[in-house]
């Protein structure tokens, strides 16, 4: 693999001037456990931590962290698959199962804070892979990276899909204290169905509202970034409502719809998924984002629409932390018709 090559790609793949670690820095494992079996694991000694994200991103800051590359939550989605490539592994199952490792993240990360260079901006963890996927647990990378923000009281924010972030409570309560924390969990739907075929190494979406649950108890507002919203699959009305009166019977904050986006690497590796397990509706995708990786302007609209009607009927927005909601009870489930020829409409 081209280590000796791998750069600061940032959020979108551009590459800087220097490598973040050479060939003599790797070391390969793999573990016999039933949580880690078929999964290699590359550590590396990492020179910088702190990645500056390409002005012309779509992003909100402009600072990240990623201590892993490589997901082992599977999901056939991920835009950032196409990292993968930059080391000669591929963009599907090796993604999946081949997870560098940046050992020294904590330290490179506390050395960088320090430097009189760096002006405290906001950053962002789990905006790549997650922070928090199964290595997380092993690797305990993440109360360091933690503490060391803490310590230099500098703002940051954590994106995730794993519930192992309630171990690391008690650190990210101690930061809120001296800095701005931001805390979100990923939730697109909760058809189980779905969720073990698209998402198969991730805690189930209930699991994961608990722990927006578990952190409005603690005083720290969570956010829910609802996304994907899956076109055919995850976004029938019966659908979104039921997804967001649970992101609201959590206690959220906020919630966030993002409408699936397809770039390249993710998108092979997606239209493969579908092809396997809803054929009928390959042609449908092939339409639906014929222009481009994500989905026309005129569904995007629609959808934050519905969502953000959906969130201001069930109470979801800037509240006290832990305030209990009034939740009616929810109406007879349906089970939604197959969606019709797209039509497209002014929004």
């Amino acid at each position: 693999m081209r280590w000796e090559n791998l750069t600061d790609d940032g959020e979108h793949g551009r590459a800087a001037d220097a490598a973040l670690f050479g060939a003599d820095a790797v070391t390969t494992r793999t573990f016999d456990t039933p949580e880690f079996r078929g999964i290699t694991f590359h550590e590396v000694r990492a020179r910088s931590v702190l990645n500056r994200v390409p002005g012309a991103s779509r992003m909100p800051f402009e600072w990240t962290v990623n201590p892993y590359r490589g997901c082992t939550h599977a999901c056939v989605y991920c835009f950032a698959r196409r990292t993968h490539s930059y080391l000669d592994l591929d963009t599907g199952i090796g993604f999946d199962t081949q997870i560098v490792v940046k050992v020294n993240a904590p330290e490179v990360l506390r050395r960088q804070l320090s430097s009189r260079r760096w002006q405290g901006d906001h950053v962002a963890m789990g905006t790549n892979v997650d922070c928090y996927q199964r290595a997380e647990g092993r690797y305990r990378l993440m109360p360091g990276i933690v503490s060391a923000l803490t310590d230099h009281a500098n703002p940051f924010s954590i994106l995730t899909k794993g519930t192992l972030m309630l171990r690391d409570l008690d650190l990210l309560v101690r930061a809120a204290g001296v800095t701005d924390v931001g805390v979100s969990v990923s939730v697109g739907f909760l058809d189980g169905e779905l969720w073990r075929t698209v998402e198969p190494g991730t805690p189930a979406p209930e699991r994961r509202l608990e722990v927006v649950r578990t952190f409005a108890e603690h005083g720290i507002g969570c956010g829910v970034l609802m996304a994907p919203v899956i076109p055919f699959l995850s976004d029938h009305p019966a659908q979104l409502r039921a997804t967001v009166r649970a992101i609201a019977a959590a206690g959220a904050t906020s919630v966030t719809p993002l409408a699936l986006h397809l770039r390249p690497g993710a998108r092979e590796w997606f239209m493969a998924w579908l092809g396997q397990h809803h054929p009928h509706l390959v042609r449908r995708y092939e339409r639906l984002y014929a222009e481009g990786a994500y989905a026309p302007k005129w569904y995007q609209r629609r959808i934050t629409r519905q969502v953000h009607e959906l969130a201001e009927e069930y109470g979801i927005g800037p509240t006290r932390a832990a305030v209990a909601r009034r939740i009616r009870p929810a109406e007879p489930a349906r089970t939604p018709a197959e969606a019709g020829p797209v039509q497209l409409s002014l929004m």
